[in-house]
């Protein structure tokens, strides 16, 4: 994992703002969220980056949305001819949209309940920061570890995981990375576009599950 890349966001975001993201997604924000055309492009976009990432191999995958809020990435996935399960714990997200063809399960990305090795990719768009937002903090920690054995144990051998997510600075950035390299047996790396432009950057992670 590259560790030499230095930001720190000054702006607060709803997850330093709300302790979970069920206290943040009430029903109008969760409303406001799904209705909300931009944030839909937005997310698209950052999927198709996931997917270029991702360099998928065969053109109808078996791919998890994890943490998939109102199912946009899902829904560009499926439209593209993958077959995809769209996992959130978050029960309004799933009834908001007619998304019964994207297997919905309402689930904690961190504990999946699937069995092993069963996806070819794992896609996650703006979810992580939720789970992971204080260094010192040993629940989120344990989650944490809990949810990239849980990826590890239920991708296909040669398969990755890309997750998209807003540290708040490389500390926190660093340490995910730490943790990582410490508790499972992922090869990966970070992906930084647009670095040095704080309102176009976006931070992936790629994830790759060797054997």
């Amino acid at each position: 994992m590259n560790d030499n890349y230095f930001f720190n966001i000054k702006r607060k975001r709803p997850e330093e703002l709300y302790e979970k993201a069920s206290d943040y997604f009430d029903l109008e924000t969760l409303s406001n969220y799904a209705k909300s055309k931009s944030i839909m492009r937005a997310q698209i976009k950052m999927t198709q980056r996931a997917l270029e990432i991702l360099e998928l191999q065969k053109n109808h995958c078996l791919i998890l949305d994890a943490g998939c809020g109102p199912g946009f990435a899902a829904i560009y996935l499926n439209q593209l001819g993958h077959k995809t399960i769209a996992l959130d714990f978050i029960s309004d997200f799933l009834k908001f949209f007619d998304i019964k063809d994207l297997n919905p399960i309402l689930a904690d990305m961190s504990y999946t309940p699937f069995q092993s090795k069963i996806f070819d990719a794992i896609i996650s768009i703006s979810a992580l920061q939720w789970i992971f937002k204080e260094i010192g903090n040993k629940i989120m920690r344990s989650n944490l570890i809990s949810l990239f054995r849980s990826f590890y144990n239920i991708l296909k051998p040669n398969s990755k995981a890309v997750i998209q997510f807003y540290p708040k600075n490389n500390v926190v950035m660093e340490n995910i990375g730490k943790i990582i390299r410490e508790t499972t047996q992922f090869s990966g790396t970070f992906i930084i576009d647009n670095p040095n432009n704080p309102k176009k950057r976006k931070i992936f992670l790629a994830l790759e599950k060797k054997i």
